[in-house]
């Protein structure tokens, strides 16, 4: 019995060496690679180049509100990680109104730092897949 337990466990140990050899190797990063946030972050956008609803929500943010929606000014936890790393609660996330839209829609501006003197804002027009930096 003793030899029939190390003969099973030798073919076992064997087997997984083989695979463990043979699988191919691969690595998944999370969050976007490098050159992706490189990209996302040098790509701007002037603030008088946002739509006109931006620009009233950019304005909105600076005055502390009010805002449109409760979600406004909620923490945005950066998952994905388009944006650079910082503590979490440093991102705020707001609501662009989209005309004709039903429901909050796919625009926001996603700031950090201090709620009314942000360090930077982001503008996004397709729910966090890709933001530019507005620049003043």
């Amino acid at each position: 019995m003793a030899r029939r337990f190390v003969a099973v466990k030798f073919a076992l140990t064997s087997f997984l060496l083989a695979a463990a050899f043979t699988a191919p190797s691969v690595v998944h990063a999370k969050g976007p690679r490098p050159d992706d946030l490189a990209s996302s972050m040098s790509a701007t956008v002037s603030l008088a180049d946002l739509p006109r609803q931006g620009r009233e929500t950019f304005e909105q943010i600076r005055q502390g509100g009010p805002f449109s929606y409760d979600k406004d000014g909620t923490v945005f936890g950066n998952r994905e990680r388009k944006l650079p790393g910082r503590p979490r609660g440093y991102y705020r996330e707001y609501t662009v109104k989209t005309p004709g839209s039903r429901d909050r829609g796919a625009r926001r501006i996603v700031c950090g730092g201090p709620p009314r003197t942000p360090d930077t804002c982001y503008y996004t027009a397709d729910h966090y897949a890709s933001f530019r930096r507005i620049v003043e």
